[in-house]
Parts: structure tokens; sequence; C-alpha cells
């Protein structure tokens, strides 16, 4: 099963938030997930992104593949280093 962490969409109409989700590469952007590991709302200025530190380097650790968004947040946050 190949682990992918992305991005799914929550949140009223026009006004989307996202959850970063650990899930199967294979499921439609809103259905069930694995694990759930942060949050991110582009709504806000400065953008708000939480993402649990210890989570994302364990599903990291584990071969788990960030998407490109996923990737960009994970940086911003600190999580994985900027050249990576």
């Amino acid at each position: 099963m190949a682990v992918r962490i992305r991005l799914t969409r929550v949140g009223a109409k026009k006004a989307p938030t996202y959850r970063v989700v650990i899930t199967d590469s294979r499921s439609a952007r809103d259905s069930r997930s694995i694990e759930t590991i942060g949050h991110y709302n582009p709504l806000v200025e400065p953008a708000e992104v939480v993402i649990d530190a210890d989570k994302a380097r364990a599903w990291l650790a584990k071969g788990a593949q960030p998407s490109d968004t996923v990737a960009r947040l994970l940086r911003v946050a600190g999580i994985v280093a900027a050249g990576k």
C-alpha cells in the first residue's frame, strides 16, 4: 500500500480549510484517512499551518510520500529541511 501525506478539504463553500492527513494514495481526496496530523487554513493572514511534527516525522520515516503542497507546508513548519 502506497501511503501519502496530503490535504483533504473541509470547511464551507468558498471558505476552505484543509486537514493534513495520512491516506492510501489510491483513495479519493475526501475519503477516509488513516490518521489526521494537522490542519491548514489559507484564508487568514498569515496562513495558519499546524502540523504535529513527531507524527509527520514518524510517517516520513515509514516511507510516506508528501504531496507537493504538503511538502511545502512541511518546509514552512520547519519539519523537513529546505533542501529536501
